[in-house]
Order: structure tokens, then C-alpha cells, then sequence
């Protein structure tokens, strides 16, 4: 059964930083897109970002462009969300998951197949 956990959530003051990790068991990472996605309370799911397999692509919202970084290590068939320069905005259930990235578009929930359980962000003085 695959199996996606996420981790590197927690509670940071404003302008703090955190990491998540994504990482998969009983899938190769490598062979797929993966997508970021957070829901925050009473708000629909976005998307927040996406790296396609070869990591040489990504997609970023506008709203955490230039704080977030995608990246992934498919040797470790895991995949990063660093967080810089957090905002109380940014608060919310982030989850990962495997799909499709496009470019020009945010990740869609729809295009993705595997979804992990999710991790809860809080920024908060």
C-alpha cells in the first residue's frame, strides 16, 4: 500500500521558519510530480507548490513565492517544503501528495492520485 507521511510541522512565530518532508513507502518518488496542498479553517484546499520528477521544474502560488523552496532527493524518496518568512496566512493543514506538476498553473487536488495524511502549520506570536 503506498504510503506518503508528512513531517516538520509545528508552531513558529511570524518571519520563523520550518521544513516539511514528504516521504513515500512502496512508491519511487522519482517517477512523479509531487504537490504541496494546505487547507487552512473553513478555507478550500490549495495548492501551494510542485516539483516535477527530474526537480528541474517547479510551481510556486504568488503568495509564497520568494518564501518557499520545493525541492526533493529521490535517493531518499523525499521531497521538501522549506517555509521561510512565515506569515499568520500561512496557517494551515499542509499535506503532500503525487500527481502531476504543471507550470502555469497551481497544483490541482483532481490531478493528483496518492495524498498523505497532512501536518499542521501554525504561524502564531
Amino acid at each position: 500500500q503506498v504510503q506518503l507521511v508528512e513531517s516538520g510541522g509545528g508552531l513558529v512565530q511570524p518571519g520563523g521558519s520550518l521544513r516539511l518532508s514528504c516521504t513515500a513507502s512502496r512508491l519511487v518518488l522519482s517517477r512523479f510530480g509531487v504537490g504541496w496542498f494546505r487547507q487552512a479553517p473553513g478555507k478550500e484546499r490549495e495548492g501551494v507548490s510542485c516539483i516535477h520528477p527530474t526537480g528541474d521544474r517547479t510551481f510556486y502560488r504568488d503568495s509564497v513565492k520568494d518564501r518557499f523552496i520545493i525541492s526533493r532527493d529521490n535517493t531518499a524518496n523525499r521531497v521538501y517544503l522549506q517555509m521561510n518568512n512565515l506569515k499568520s496566512e500561512d496557517t494551515a493543514i499542509y499535506t503532500c501528495a503525487v500527481g502531476i506538476c504543471g507550470t502555469i498553473y497551481p497544483p490541482r487536488p483532481h490531478e493528483y492520485d496518492y495524498w498523505g495524511q497532512g501536518t499542521q502549520v501554525t504561524v502564531s506570536s
